[in-house]
């Protein structure tokens, strides 16, 4: 059985969740050698500073101090998902590891906001859950299609080209 939130707990957990990938995308993004692949990361990027803001907007702790301080505050260099993407810079296969660490971290948000947004009863904050369980189900989208562009798969758009029933 999962364990239960406060509301807060369940928002500050949010918060440095959206942090941590910002700050992957934003790294991502600042050393990607595909124009296209950071482009989504760059896009990917500013859509988590969107819900960080969202959740800071029910938070009514101290611990991030600001919005602004803590969006621009450093790196947790600690993190699992961080460090793996540091490796892939090492082993120059940035684009293809990052949109593929990128893949398990969004489907990881998706299940754990989803449960978070089941035990909030607050409906504006639950409202956020969703909403943000709503937006990180398009960036799984997006980055497995810019993922199968990467990979040279045949991209959807095409589908209709190569894929005859």
């Amino acid at each position: 059985m999962g364990r239960e939130y406060t509301l807060q707990e369940a928002v500050s957990l949010a918060i440095k969740t959206e942090k941590d990938s910002m700050d992957f995308y934003r790294r991502a993004a600042s050393v990607a050698k595909n124009a296209r692949a950071k482009k989504v990361l760059d896009l990917l990027a500013n859509e988590e500073v969107g819900h960080l803001k969202a959740f800071f907007d029910h938070y009514k702790g101290s611990e991030f101090g600001d919005l602004a301080s803590y969006i621009n505050s450093p790196v947790d260099t600690k993190n699992p998902t961080y460090m793996k993407l540091e490796k892939a810079i090492s082993e120059d296969m940035l684009e293809q590891k990052a949109l593929e660490l990128a893949l398990v971290e969004e489907k990881e948000c998706i299940g754990q906001y989803t449960q978070l947004a089941q035990g909030v009863v607050d409906p504006a904050v639950k409202a956020v859950f969703e909403r943000v369980v709503k937006e990180t189900q398009g960036h799984y989208a997006l980055i497995e299609s810019e993922y199968a562009h990467i990979m040279g798969m045949v991209h959807e758009s095409d589908q209709d080209t190569f894929v005859r029933e």
